[in-house]
């Protein structure tokens, strides 16, 4: 893989943006959201609220919204097979490709595999119960943003759901060749456009996610109304009752604790001593005056020897307690 170039930025002429990125930013860098800082008045790049996550937390903007329409959660992935899943030819393959990165966090082989690789436990726990494998790979309800960029994004969205019942009844939208479903090709949005934003072009899981939102919506309306639920809707979708009733909880109820499975870090497991840093300007890749000059690695090994801090001004007079300049 080519090395990702990097993308330098003004902030003072992103001073006015909320929110929103000029497009020109956006084309050089497509994937992070940009901010405004209240405090300096400059916009600047979201870094996830990683601080929040790290200490087992979700990210403000998750539990902050009031739709409860986001999730945070881990996954477990294979780091040796990323490169090839960004390099496959045809960009139609590269969001099933993604997907098989994702392993079934409940094997019993993965789970060894991931004890092997020093993964904790509780990692390993979360992960089971991350709301994020639900949607992305165990009902692949949930898609990658623009998978031909070959960036791999891990934030997916679920396609949201044209206006149906209504249009249903007053036969304003076509059914479709099964005559349970309406038909997702006429729906208010079109399912080409959905498909060139998260999938590559490929109509074919776009169709089956609208479909299983569909058929789970037409279950819990029959049974909330006392109508007759019939599981042909949802054998058609390729869903079965019980999975359908776990999609209402966790796309309707969204109670908190299903919407965020996030494990703390564990600190003792860190690949650098923090003890080594005390004192020097920072943590930039390993580029700073206490470490030296390194170059970048996602999967660095750990260190067992503390790096010795450099004070280039320390040879500068200091003053005394109390003493007046």
């Amino acid at each position: 893989m080519k090395p990702k170039p990097r993308v330098f930025r003004d902030t003072r002429s992103c001073g006015g943006a909320w929110m929103q990125a000029p497009s020109s930013l956006w084309a050089a860098w497509p994937i992070r959201a940009e901010l405004l800082t209240w405090e300096s008045g400059k916009s600047e790049k979201c870094l996830g609220c990683y601080p929040r996550v790290e200490s087992g937390l979700p990210t403000v903007c998750s539990e902050s919204c009031v739709g409860r329409i986001r999730y945070n959660g881990i996954m477990l992935y294979d780091a040796d097979a990323v490169a090839r899943a960004a390099s496959r030819p045809r960009e139609q393959d590269l969001y099933q490709a993604h997907l098989d990165l994702f392993p079934d966090p409940r094997d019993p082989a993965v789970i060894a595999r991931a004890r092997r690789d020093g993964v904790p436990d509780s990692w390993i726990e979360a992960a089971q119960r991350s709301p994020v494998y639900k949607l992305a790979v165990a009902w692949r309800v949930a898609f990658p943003m623009h998978a031909e960029f070959r960036t791999l994004p891990m934030v997916w969205y679920v396609p949201p759901l044209s206006p149906v019942q209504t249009a249903m009844e007053q036969g304003r939208l076509p059914v479709g060749a099964d005559g349970l479903f309406p038909d997702v090709s006429a729906l208010r949005i079109p399912l080409r456009y959905l498909a060139n934003l998260l999938a590559a072009g490929e109509e074919a899981p776009i169709a089956s996610a609208l479909k299983k939102l569909i058929a789970m919506r037409h279950w819990q309306r029959a049974r909330h109304v006392g109508a007759t639920q019939d599981p042909m809707i949802l054998a058609a979708a390729g869903l079965d009752a019980t999975q359908a009733e776990e999609m209402y909880r966790y796309l309707v109820i969204a109670d908190y604790e299903d919407r965020f499975v996030i494990p703390t870090s564990h600190q003792e497991l860190s690949r650098e001593d923090p003890r080594g840093f005390q004192g020097v300007n920072g943590l930039n890749f390993g580029n700073d005056s206490g470490e030296g000059t390194r170059a970048p690695d996602l999967f660095p090994r750990r260190h067992t020897q503390s790096p010795e801090p450099e004070f280039p001004l320390a040879w500068l007079p200091r003053r005394k307690t109390g003493e007046r300049p």
